[in-house]
């Protein structure tokens, strides 16, 4: 059975307009027909009135939220009603809720400033984690000043990929760039020394000599 859409103010003092539907069967058809005159008419009517009485104890939120419990709540007061009349109310549900359209303009635009709001501490939080990153690798390039150099480097050969890229090498940068060379190059001859420290005196006589 269908029940009419009608106008409620919900607890929060919102207009609504609900439509709903009930299910009912006959158990006891002697008093269907005795004890009521139109059973229909009474058990729509009875519903349109407990279906404002209940909305009305809530808020829009909830009437949006919960739903399902409102449903029970009503189906449970006609049956309680309409026992008498030899009638089994076994389902309700809201079938159509509408908003006042100032309502869901105001919803819309409350939505849209959440998903700003979520966008902004998104960025914040990936602002933060790059700032820290950036003072990790400040606090490494200072601990090591040859890193310094080699990112310079880096940086210098990934310019030199482009066509028609011209580098101009400053006088301080080729000086340390300089001074990377003789760095790396006593580090490799280190590392090959303990090589001949260790071979026996008559192949280290032979042994090439490191310049």
């Amino acid at each position: 059975m269908p029940i009419q859409s009608q106008g409620i103010i919900t607890r929060d003092n919102v207009s609504v307009d609900i439509a709903a539907v009930a299910y009912f069967r006959v158990v006891d058809a002697r008093k269907s027909v005795i004890v009521i005159e139109n059973v229909n008419a009474a058990i729509n009517q009875i519903a349109q009135t407990t279906l404002r009485n209940v909305v009305g104890q809530h808020s829009l939120d909830a009437v949006l939220a919960q739903t399902e419990k409102i449903n029970g709540s009503i189906r449970q007061i006609l049956d309680t009603t309409t026992v008498d009349w030899g009638v089994e109310v076994t389902l309700v549900e809201l079938k159509d809720i509408q908003l006042p359209d100032s309502m869901k303009r105001a919803m819309a635009r409350e939505a849209e400033a959440e998903r700003e709001k979520r966008a902004k501490i998104i960025a914040a939080e990936g602002e933060a984690r790059a700032a820290a990153a950036l003072g990790d690798a400040s606090d490494t390039m200072m601990q090591h000043p040859l890193a310094l150099q080699l990112r310079n480097l880096q940086t210098l050969a990934e310019l030199g990929v482009e066509k028609n890229t011209t580098v101009v090498f400053p006088a301080p940068l080729m000086s340390s760039i300089g001074e990377l060379t003789d760095f790396l190059t006593r580090e490799a001859n280190a590392s090959r020394t303990p090589q001949l420290n260790g071979l026996p005196e008559e192949k280290l006589a032979h042994a090439p000599t490191l310049r």
